[in-house]
């Protein structure tokens, strides 16, 4: 399903962009995918080889967004506590004092995520879904807006333990970024080495004005054809053949909140299908399990997930 042809029309969102591409060379769609999982309140998952910009992707939206940030670089040596925070007791005041962990901030870069062991993965993914860290009974709430990047590098790297599939689910979005063409190389070349000064992207909003966009964007209308194009999509993920398990209810909230992001950001008040069907790939596909047969006839499911887009017709609205 082509993405080509997004075309922002809200002023902050176009503002966002338009900074965060000071420092990112050619990834525009990434950029306005995780743009719209942040206005949808969701987690990203970039899942890519080293080196082809996910953690300059993610420090240019926090300077963009004037978002707290902060990065963790996972490895088998970090801990729950590193994460979410712990207590020490304070002689003084007779009392156990919570100091924070990597994850009370606004925006939080989780680098690698499949190095770290499965115990530190767990912590993260439960700050993300409960929005809050519980340390000794005390609970403790995540500043908002809150959204995780986590990059992860390709299944059997040395080093790396795929995320659980329980896991994987917490995420809203997961797409790769890909090698740059020729000249989008050769831009970032002459930015990084030549003569052309590389760019900083600069501040176009910060939290109030974050918060103010999920508000709207979550009173973007859905018509009850839209919602039910989006249920046949995720049905015929379940009645598949090749795929032994589709796509969860979860999924199904995913497609309907980045629709209603994309829709915003374009200037409307209302989900077209083809909102729900471009971002179909990217919020589904990481939530499947494909079935035997379809291993070994060489099935992926980015090619499972374009046919059910094809065999299934979306509604004309009235």
């Amino acid at each position: 399903m082509s993405q080509q042809g997004w075309r922002l029309a809200q002023g902050p969102a176009l503002r966002i962009v338009d900074e965060v591409k000071k420092e990112v060379v050619g990834k525009d769609q990434a950029i306005v995918k995780i743009l719209l999982a942040i206005l949808a309140r969701g987690h990203v998952l970039l899942d890519d080889i080293p080196g082809v910009g996910k953690t300059t992707l993610a420090l240019a939206f926090s300077r963009a967004l004037g978002l707290e940030y902060k990065r963790m670089q996972c490895n088998p040596d970090v801990t729950p506590s590193d994460i979410v925070g712990f207590s020490v007791y304070d002689r003084q005041r007779d009392r156990l004092e919570y100091k924070p962990g990597a994850v009370i901030c606004n925006l939080f870069l989780a680098d690698e995520i499949n190095r770290a062991s499965s115990r530190s993965q767990a912590a993260l993914l439960e700050a993300m879904e409960e929005g809050a860290v519980t340390v000794d009974g005390q609970t403790h709430l995540i500043p908002k807006p809150f959204t995780v990047i986590a990059t992860q590098n390709p299944a059997g790297s040395s080093g790396t333990q795929p995320l659980p599939d329980s896991q994987l689910d917490r995420f809203m979005i997961r797409f790769s970024l890909g090698y740059p063409s020729p000249q989008e190389e050769l831009e970032l070349l002459r930015r990084k080495h030549g003569s052309i000064a590389g760019l900083r992207a600069g501040q176009a909003a910060d939290a109030a004005v974050i918060l103010q966009m999920q508000r709207e964007a979550e009173q973007v209308y859905l018509s009850d054809e839209v919602y039910n194009y989006i249920i046949r999509l995720a049905g015929a993920t379940r009645n598949h053949p090749l795929i032994a398990q589709g796509g969860s209810p979860r999924a199904s909230v995913a497609v309907v909140r980045l629709a209603q992001a994309l829709a915003w950001v374009q200037g409307r008040d209302y989900v077209l299908p083809q909102d729900a069907a471009q971002l179909f790939l990217d919020a589904v596909g990481h939530r499947l399990i494909l079935s035997p047969r379809a291993k070994a006839e060489g099935a992926g499911a980015a090619s499972l997930l374009e046919d059910i887009l094809r065999q299934t017709p979306q509604p004309r609205l009235r």
